[in-house]
């Protein structure tokens, strides 16, 4: 089996209620610029990254995959993944402007296609093809419930109706709003009404210094948060290390972390508790699989981050021993031939071969249209 072409795609997904906000940005949609890579057996890999719909960037990730990495790729055996990885990621012309940013999306995103040309070739779902096992218990917590821009009394409602009517057991609310005082009144209505047994998250998407996050995050204990997420600004090691210290609340990172040496830093610092790699953010499957092994190795959880809403996540997440939970947004259920599927909390593991990243008829004829 040999690549013959590699045809770029970018989908725009419109976001839960026509827009949301966390304490950094708004947005109405979700980007998801990506490839299809086409072989002389039939078989087409699908990878895509994730971004906040904007058409120029998006633009610049496609080009970059198809332009930059293209041509290495045209004529190899997809299935030789890891081989192809190390050959991309070292390509010196590349390397010497990328290492993160756009050229590591757009390397995530053909990995994840390969990979998913290595399951389908195989004719496994991808979690199968790693060695996982489908009797694994992959816990979902829900972030659609949780944005900053929906008054108290519509995320009270929402985070109540995904636990009575959903099962789920685990939500997330964003905080980092310009009044403290209002984040910890969001809170608290909130652990009110969903009462102790259910997981409450939080995530301020890097918006505190590190005495806002001294001052609210220590008050996060009072209501039984399971961690703060990104509280300080993303690369910012010894802030985290000092906060880590200082609070009795766990921290998790690594959305915005894109090489696996950033992560091996905030490991040896003890400035993280939950690690959050993304497969879209990361260069694709190998390089998050790289994290995943690195903080088994260190005794800490891993709960990826869902730059691709799940797709791929929930793969990796019953492959590998170290995830036990993972984020559920919904925004490209729609979109996909075969969505990730939750049930009363819990994932349900893919059937279908590949890496579930193929999109469906709608999808694909929604591309012309951007």
């Amino acid at each position: 089996m040999r690549i013959t072409k590699l045809e770029p795609i970018i989908l725009h997904a419109p976001v839960t209620r026509g827009g949301i906000a966390d304490s950094m940005h708004t947005l109405t949609h979700w980007g998801a610029p990506g490839v299809a890579i086409h072989t002389d057996a039939g078989l087409t890999g699908y990878g895509f990254s994730g971004t906040h719909a904007h058409l120029p960037t998006d633009k610049l990730i496609t080009d970059c995959i198809v332009e930059s990495y293209g041509p290495f790729l045209l004529g190899e055996d997809p299935r030789e993944v890891r081989a192809l990885w190390e050959k991309l990621y070292r390509k010196s012309e590349i390397y010497w402007v990328g290492r993160a940013g756009i050229t590591h999306l757009a390397l995530g995103a053909i990995d994840i296609a390969l990979w998913d040309l290595k399951a389908k070739a195989a004719e496994q779902p991808l979690w199968k093809l790693l060695g996982g096992s489908a009797a694994k218990k992959v816990e979902a917590y829900n972030t659609d419930s949780g944005w900053l821009n929906w008054p108290v009394e519509t995320l009270v409602a929402d985070c109540r109706r995904l636990v009575e009517e959903e099962g789920y057991r685990a939500v997330k609310l964003k905080v980092g709003g310009p009044n403290p005082g209002e984040d910890l009144r969001r809170i608290e209505a909130v652990r009110a009404a969903l009462g102790p047994k259910v997981r409450i998250m939080t995530d301020a998407n890097g918006r505190w210094n590190l005495p806002q996050a001294v001052q609210t995050a220590s008050r996060l204990a009072d209501y039984d948060i399971a961690w703060i997420e990104e509280p300080l600004a993303f690369d910012d090691v010894a802030g985290h290390r000092r906060l880590a210290e200082t609070i009795r609340t766990p921290i998790a990172l690594g959305e915005q972390l894109y090489m696996a040496a950033q992560f091996r830093d905030f490991m040896a610092a003890g400035a993280v508790h939950y690690v959050q790699p993304d497969v879209v953010r990361l260069a694709g499957v190998t390089e998050f699989w790289q994290v995943a092994e690195m903080a088994h190795g260190n005794n800490l959880p891993v709960c990826p981050h869902v730059g691709d809403m799940v797709q791929v996540h929930q793969h990796l997440c019953f492959a590998h021993p170290a995830c036990h939970l993972l984020e559920y947004i919904p925004w490209l259920h729609d979109w996909m031939l075969h969505p990730a599927r939750v049930e009363n909390g819990v994932y349900l593991a893919p059937e279908v071969p590949g890496a579930g990243m193929e999109p469906n008829k709608a999808a694909l004829a929604q591309i012309n249209r951007i």
